[in-house]
């Protein structure tokens, strides 16, 4: 999953925090400026933001991310990285959300310790966390 995606799946998990909250609408309006008010991105984080949990519409978000290539965009992705940071800084269980193909979430926790990648790398797969 994308860092745009994975940041705003981590923050609809704590939005109750204002400094999460302000960096994640942050997000969404420089993608509803850039991508438009009413487009597939938008709607799709609409729809998401009712249905945080939804593996389907995860991985529309995902895709609409992709169609417009906001994960080529530099302005849409420094605001997911900081969006990223202040979860990390705010929410002890989401200390160890990383950036990329792998994500943790606080809630059924999942933990993977000394994990060292070197030159380039296409795909981790078959990384399963259970409650």
């Amino acid at each position: 999953m994308d860092p745009i995606t994975t940041a705003i799946i981590a923050a609809l998990a704590n939005l109750s925090q204002d400094a999460i909250k302000d960096s994640y609408n942050a997000l969404k309006a420089a993608c509803k400026k850039k991508f438009g008010e009413t487009s597939d991105l938008a709607e799709a984080v609409e729809k998401l933001e009712k249905k945080p949990d939804s593996k389907g519409r995860q991985g529309t978000l995902n895709e609409e991310i992709e169609a417009v290539n906001a994960h080529q965009d530099t302005e849409i992705i420094d605001l997911a990285q900081a969006l990223l940071e202040k979860i990390k800084e705010q929410s002890p269980a989401q200390k160890n959300i990383t950036m990329g193909n792998v994500t943790a979430t606080g809630e059924g926790s999942a933990a993977i310790g000394n994990l060292e990648v070197k030159g380039q790398m296409g795909n981790i797969g078959g990384i399963h966390g259970k409650k």
